[in-house]
């Protein structure tokens, strides 16, 4: 049995593929700006599943460019008409539909104090595209599952395309160039043992941390979506504070271990939880032995999250209607969520 969700993950491929043929052509113009006017600040504003894609851009932004990147609260536009003092300064903002009245009005209140003003988005004649001095189309497609999967693949994608072009990263390019056939690859990974494991779920925690944690959130809120699991998202460094106390015999973490410097710290912790008597989903490369679910290489380690994702999309997919519920229409939600 198929869903609108499963089938919408399977074309990641294909919209990446194409994706990079707009966004080649569309990012010089941007590129041209942020290095004439460079800004020593950027913000992001976003909501759901486009706020985690914008927490992985942020985090990129400051490893590559070493620019600091804060997630803004849109209600000190939209709610206390904050004087922000950000003329010179970069806004992103990301979304879907682009149609949130809270999202519109701050990106257009950013741009109107003086702010350049960036919208990458997955509606291009959205409103959020028509007050954004750079829209950058996702290309993603019409996504008629409420659970958004491609669109957010699409917004990564689209954000280290764009920290590549603006870096002059010729090794981040070429990788990026592939990814389409790594997004296939992916797919096509056994996490069969965590739909099994989590069929009967009730809440369980979902680790990452630095550019993977954008992947831990995202998957946090697709256990709640689509399976109606209280899942919660934490870094590694912090969950060894208060969420430490949750820990007892058979509590099931997903732990999301990708390459890079973070993986050593990822793999002790799920050492130590096993220790604890935890019920332990390692998600990692096939040279980590002790991994129950393999994670798929990119050209690049910094792309390897997007692969994550796109592997745990195949399985939250499965997963819910394992427990009986429709990935494509989640209870109590729709497509497009319109704030204020």
């Amino acid at each position: 049995m198929t869903s609108l969700m499963l089938e919408e993950t399977l074309s990641c491929a294909d919209v990446v593929r194409q994706q990079l043929k707009i966004l080649d052509q569309q990012l010089p113009s941007l590129v041209e700006r942020l290095r004439q006017q460079p800004p020593q600040l950027a913000l992001t504003v976003a909501r759901g599943s486009s706020d985690h894609a914008s927490s992985y851009f942020a985090y990129l932004c400051m490893q590559l460019l070493g620019l600091p990147t804060l997630s803004l609260p849109m209600s000190l536009l939209t709610l206390h008409n904050a004087p922000l003092q950000v003329r010179g300064q970069a806004a992103f903002a990301f979304s879907q539909s682009g149609q949130s009245p809270d999202l519109v009005d701050t990106l257009r209140g950013l741009r109107e104090h003086g702010a350049t003003s960036v919208a990458l988005v997955n509606a291009p004649d959205s409103p959020l595209a028509a007050v954004s001095e750079f829209a950058l189309p996702l290309g993603a497609g019409a996504e008629r599952s409420v659970a958004a999967t491609k669109s957010f693949v699409a917004s990564l994608t689209a954000a280290v395309r764009l920290l590549a072009h603006w870096q002059g990263d010729a090794a981040l390019l070429d990788a990026g160039a592939g990814l389409a056939d790594d997004l296939h690859s992916a797919s096509t990974l056994d996490w069969s043992l965590a739909s099994h494991r989590l069929r009967d779920c009730q809440r369980l925690l979902v680790i990452g941390r630095g550019a993977g944690l954008a992947i831990a959130q995202e998957a946090a809120l697709k256990f709640k979506e689509t399976s109606a699991i209280q899942a919660e998202a934490f870094s590694s460094a912090e969950v060894r504070h208060g969420p430490m106390a949750l820990i007892e015999a058979h509590y099931p973490l997903l732990i999301f271990a990708p390459r890079g410097p973070e993986q050593a710290g990822l793999l002790a912790l799920a050492a130590d939880m096993r220790q604890r008597g935890a019920e332990v989903l390692l998600a990692a490369p096939d040279d980590v032995r002790e991994r129950q679910l393999t994670l798929q290489r990119a050209a690049h380690p910094l792309l390897d999250p997007i692969l994550a994702i796109q592997s745990f999309y195949v399985m939250a997919a499965h997963l819910a209607q394992a427990r009986g519920m429709n990935p494509d229409q989640p209870r109590h939600l729709s497509k497009v969520t319109r704030t204020h």
